[in-house]
């Protein structure tokens, strides 16, 4: 009969074991991936009408569904600034609009503690839907008719997108949480 080493079998584990998460990855990753969903928008597409959502702003929203706590309430401000500087619109739009929407989002936390992913995605939808209606006038634009159906498809196409960038949140987040990173 052949003895095993203890120790070898140890050693095949041990570099995995009692590892700690990276706390520089876990802190950075979810302000670094919604930067980078508010640059996406700001890639040369010749679109004829505004269908690009606002990833970034997505981004968020998923990240709050996602862990609540993590974010700050405040952090609207700095990611709305780093949005308004790649998108185009006047700077304080998104400043404004990320933050009345972090403050939303958590009037909705407090009042329904309980929450599923269909409630989720709903007030997401809303948040969305309110989001690009109220870019327009601070974008110094007033509304009418025809802009409000040449802006139907990017909103769409935003709510539809939300369970795709909540699943990709998901797995970023459990990225963020593994414990073989050596950042």
């Amino acid at each position: 009969m052949e003895r095993i080493n203890p120790r070898a079998r140890a050693d095949q584990y041990g570099k995995r074991l009692n590892r700690e998460q990276s706390a520089l990855l876990a802190y950075t990753l979810p302000y670094l991936s919604i930067m980078l969903g508010s640059l996406l928008p700001a890639l040369p597409l010749a679109v004829g009408m505004p269908i690009i959502p606002p990833v970034g702003f997505v981004m968020l929203l998923a990240w709050r569904a996602m862990r609540p706590g993590l974010m700050p309430l405040w952090i609207g401000v700095p990611l709305g600034a780093f949005d308004d500087l790649f998108s185009g619109q006047p700077f304080g739009s998104a400043i404004l609009l990320w933050s009345l929407a972090m403050i939303a989002l958590e009037l909705v936390e407090t009042r329904f503690p309980w929450r599923g992913f269909w409630q989720d995605w709903f007030s997401a939808g809303i948040v969305i839907v309110l989001y690009l209606l109220l870019a327009i006038p601070a974008a110094g634009i007033v509304p009418n008719i025809h802009l409000l159906f040449a802006i139907l498809p990017q909103m769409l196409l935003s709510v539809l997108l939300y369970p795709i960038i909540s699943r990709m949140v998901a797995a970023l987040d459990t990225l963020r949480l593994t414990r073989f990173w050596r950042i």
